[in-house]
């Protein structure tokens, strides 16, 4: 950057460098912003935050997860899974499956491991084809080699039934529970009734193993007709999903034209897509037989005009106490990142929508406190540090 500023002052005469100085100095601290390891200052409802830039030239990432050392792992959705260490060095991992990257779909959500020290497992979920064409969420383990470039072992230990052809809908974020077991969330692949069919895994979470089998007390076990794995029906596409701090799982889920939705995951619930809603169809018909019906939950939050809700954390208040238990979820259409309140029945305290957050596919909390979110639009991961 300095032999840069030295060139461009060389390149002008002595009479006009005066002038031109204003304009360089803007171009150099774009230039400086655009960079990773600058941080601007931000400032929120609750105080001033620092927002840095970690690490970019990231084609439409998808996932983050953290492991331990400061290194983390990013997806895209074209199938690359990169690993950055403490030093924010990226190392691109070979043996990942092969995706369905069509429509929505592709290489999606990354997590470690509980016990990724020991076993070094991180879990990936994703578009996989089908024999008979078409494609379905698919939830992989693997273990990561000791030199962080290749996956090893690598296991499919769910997949959906029934492939669809479309490119909508695909879920997914896997959560570890505190028991080992996996939850993982899957869109209705743009068939709204397929919703409410327990044949079927569309539009459900669903419970499993770390190997894939069936947990005993999943609550449709036994039923005829129904899928073992499905823990809650009635889904649309709920892209985000985090324990909060008792262990209990929540959701946030695409509406229609409206109806965005924030829900606590209840064995066997369900959730009433599509015959209740707060949303419209998008070409302005009602939805089902209206917002309510008996046997099907009411969301804890709902958003009405739909913010395209993707990636949630229920927050720690490591750094910042007045955010503690405070939920953040990303919005894919206005470019921002949404703090809710669940104190008292759920409210939307503030958004926080700085010039880095363009098209927010994931937010996430760091062990030492810190959100971190991926930028779609941008390309780029964030991480957003409170100043006390």
């Amino acid at each position: 950057m300095k032999i840069l500023l030295m060139d461009a002052m060389l390149a002008i005469g002595s009479r006009r460098r005066t002038a031109f100085l204003p304009w360089l100095l803007v171009l150099l601290l774009t230039a400086l912003c655009a960079a990773p390891g600058w941080a601007a200052v931000r400032q929120t409802a609750a105080g001033p935050v620092s927002v840095e830039k970690v690490a970019g030239d990231l084609d439409t990432p998808w996932g983050l997860a953290f492991l331990p050392g400061g290194a983390f792992l990013v997806t895209e959705r074209d199938g690359t899974l990169f690993h950055f260490d403490a030093k924010r060095r990226r190392i691109k991992i070979s043996g990942v499956p092969e995706v369905y990257a069509w429509g929505q779909g592709g290489l999606m959500d990354v997590a470690a491991a509980r016990d990724f020290p020991e076993t070094r497992e991180i879990f990936l979920t994703y578009s996989k084809r089908h024999a008979r064409g078409g494609g379905g969420t698919a939830l992989a383990v693997a273990a990561l080699s000791a030199d962080n470039r290749k996956l090893e072992n690598l296991r499919v230990i769910f997949e959906m039934a029934a492939p669809s052809r479309g490119g909508r809908h695909f879920g997914s974020r896997v959560v570890e529970a505190g028991d080992g077991t996996l939850y993982l969330t899957l869109g209705e692949r743009g068939d709204p009734d397929t919703s409410q069919d327990l044949s079927l895994h569309n539009g459900k979470i669903i419970r499993v193993r770390r190997d894939g089998s069936v947990p005993p007390d999943n609550p449709f076990v036994g039923r005829a007709g129904a899928r073992p794995e499905i823990w809650s029906l009635g889904h649309r596409n709920p892209q985000g999903a985090a324990l909060d701090a008792n262990g209990a799982l929540w959701a946030v889920e695409h509406g229609a034209r409206g109806g965005d939705e924030i829900n606590r995951v209840r064995k066997g619930a369900n959730y009433g897509w599509p015959v209740i809603s707060y949303g419209r169809h998008y070409w302005g018909g009602k939805i089902g037989v209206g917002t309510a019906k008996e046997g099907m939950e009411q969301p804890a939050f709902y958003w009405d005009p739909s913010i395209a809700p993707c990636g949630m954390e229920i927050y720690s208040g490591k750094l910042r106490p007045a955010w503690r238990g405070h939920f953040f979820v990303s919005s894919l259409k206005y470019d921002h990142i949404s703090r809710l309140d669940p104190a008292g029945g759920f409210r939307e305290v503030e958004r926080l929508a700085f010039p880095e957050t363009g098209r927010v596919r994931d937010v996430i909390e760091a062990p030492d406190g810190s959100l971190w979110f991926l930028s779609e639009e941008r390309g780029a991961v964030y991480r957003i540090t409170p100043l006390r």
